[in-house]
């Protein structure tokens, strides 16, 4: 595919823009949620128990503290200046074998992020780190949705506002075409394109088998090629009750979505075989409206829909006694969040 046709293919679907094209024009109606909660920074009282309210700027192991255990995988802290050596040492006493994922403590969408296969790609991550980092065990399931959650203060169950599934950035043999040339073949993977060159570098002139799928990023991240179908018709009573028996758990949280790994979603609705990856507070986007089939005006639609309840349970937990961010403090996290973003792009 030459490079006019993919910049045609970007502009003519909207889910590729890029982020402030998608919200800027719906300033107005973050203003009109902002006049009647009579603050702009509104959303840190939506969840009392995460800094920021989870808009942004928060430790994931300080979240993963809120989650009882056994719906998380095993994860580690570690210090951006730790030994190498010694955190690979620690990594193996706790049974976590390659390969494990490191993440970034305080990141955004899956920047920085990575697999780590061996010994020599980790002691890389942990030399390029800029900010304390995690190692989680490696969850075996190959499947993964977003669910988002809404419970309103003092209500007895809280609901599933979307679901997103996520299918892995991937590509698939026909026992001819090399790994790039297939990667070609298809915008999604093309657009990821440098990053993947630079991620596999001669890997990519090998031919698979005919039917041999290669999964290229195994993490279900929109700005790192994953694509995301809208399956919210799969809510169902089962799935509400296991996720609201798991976020009443989660002290201060109303508002959210969980990223879960599971084998089936049969499985996942009556409470088995899933592990939740992250928790996104106040800045979780609703991701079910980057599904292809719909449109930028349906998207926006849902946004203002899922900002009037992030508005109306900021106000009721303002009414409890939870405050707004201030005006300063709410710069200042913007400012801290944009060079933390430079910062991880890699």
């Amino acid at each position: 595919m030459d490079w006019l046709k993919l910049i045609w293919h970007r502009i003519t679907h909207w889910e590729y823009w890029p982020f402030w094209l998608i919200y800027y024009p719906m300033a107005p109606v973050w203003l009109y949620y902002s006049i009647k909660a009579r603050s702009l920074f509104f959303f840190n009282a939506a969840n009392p128990g995460m800094k920021n309210g989870g808009m942004a700027m928060i430790s994931k192991m300080e979240i993963y503290n809120m989650i009882p255990t056994e719906f998380i995988p095993q994860t580690l802290f570690f210090d951006k200046d730790v030994v190498p050596g010694q955190a690979l040492e620690r990594v193996l006493d706790h049974g976590i074998g390659f390969p494990f994922i490191a993440k970034p403590d305080i990141g955004m969408k899956a920047f920085g992020v990575e697999k780590i296969h061996t010994k020599n790609e980790f002691q890389k991550y942990v030399a390029w780190t800029p900010s304390h980092f995690l190692v989680q065990e490696r969850i075996p399931y190959q499947k993964e949705v977003g669910i988002f959650y809404v419970r309103r203060p003092n209500e007895a169950q809280g609901r599933i506002t979307g679901i997103v599934s996520k299918e892995f950035l991937t590509i698939t043999g026909d026992g001819q075409s090399t790994m790039l040339e297939l990667i070609k073949k298809n915008p999604r993977s093309h657009l990821q394109l440098k990053a993947l060159q630079k991620k596999f570098g001669a890997q990519l002139q090998n031919v698979l088998e005919r039917d041999e799928e290669f999964i290229l990023v195994p993490y279900g991240s929109h700005t790192r090629g994953a694509k995301f179908v809208d399956v919210s018709h799969k809510i169902n009573s089962e799935l509400v009750r296991t996720i609201d028996f798991i976020c009443s758990k989660m002290e201060g949280f109303h508002y959210g979505r969980l990223d879960v790994l599971y084998n089936s979603f049969e499985e996942l609705s009556h409470g088995k075989n899933f592990s939740i990856i992250e928790v996104n507070g106040a800045g979780g986007e609703a991701t079910h409206i980057y599904d292809p089939e719909h449109s930028l005006f349906w998207a926006w639609r849902e946004v203002s829909r899922h900002w009037g309840m992030l508005c109306e349970i900021s106000m009721a937990n303002k009414r409890a006694g939870h405050a707004y961010l201030s005006f300063k403090d709410g710069r200042a996290m913007l400012k801290q969040t944009g060079a933390l973003q430079a910062q991880l792009k890699f």
